[in-house]
């Protein structure tokens, strides 16, 4: 279980630490800019969508739980940005605490790296290079995107550790491709 817990937060923490602080030359800077905009989208777009195209018959509820993480864990970094209120670096307007990008990102390279275990190394880079690309262009700070890290991962294990899903119920007997919604109040 250590083993766990230590490999997806020691790349992002390295690659946060490598780059906080130091000043960004024009090229590495237009990097960071598409790895946080465009660069994001195609990463959980691709960590959502290649479950459909690669897995077969499974494909669709594995695509279900990358997007029932990923989709959970927004909803709660959001409603950690509304009740902490910390403020941007850059902005000073008051959404920064987590990161919203981080978390959609180690959501999505956790659920993924429990599918396909070979390809975690590149998955956690991955999220690791937008994690650290929010720091780099200033829009948050080393703490935001930990916290953000964190609570991706947490809401995959949480989603992979539950036989229906967090928000979203797949169909249970494999047959087919459905969604359920439900709740508790």
């Amino acid at each position: 279980m250590k083993r766990r817990l230590c490999v997806p937060f020691a790349i992002p923490l390295a690659f946060v630490a490598c780059g906080a602080g130091i000043p960004q030359a024009h090229a590495e800077d237009r990097f960071a800019k598409f790895v946080s905009g465009p660069g994001t989208v195609l990463f959980v777009g691709a960590g959502i969508g290649l479950p459909l195209l690669r897995d077969g018959e499974g494909g669709g509820a594995h695509a279900v739980r990358a997007f029932n993480a990923t989709a959970t864990g927004v909803l709660l970094a959001e409603g950690l940005k509304r009740a902490t209120r910390v403020p941007r670096p850059d902005t000073g307007t008051r959404d920064s605490f987590p990161s919203g990008h981080a978390t959609a990102a180690f959501a999505v390279a956790t659920i993924q790296a429990a599918n396909r275990p070979r390809e975690a190394p590149l998955w956690y880079l991955g999220a690791a290079a937008i994690a650290q690309s929010r720091v780099s262009l200033n829009r948050h700070r080393v703490s935001d995107v930990l916290a953000g890290a964190a609570l991706g991962y947490l809401t995959a294990r949480a989603e992979l550790s539950t036989r229906r899903g967090l928000l979203i119920n797949p169909p249970s007997d494999g047959q087919g491709f459905g969604l359920r919604f439900t709740g508790r109040f």
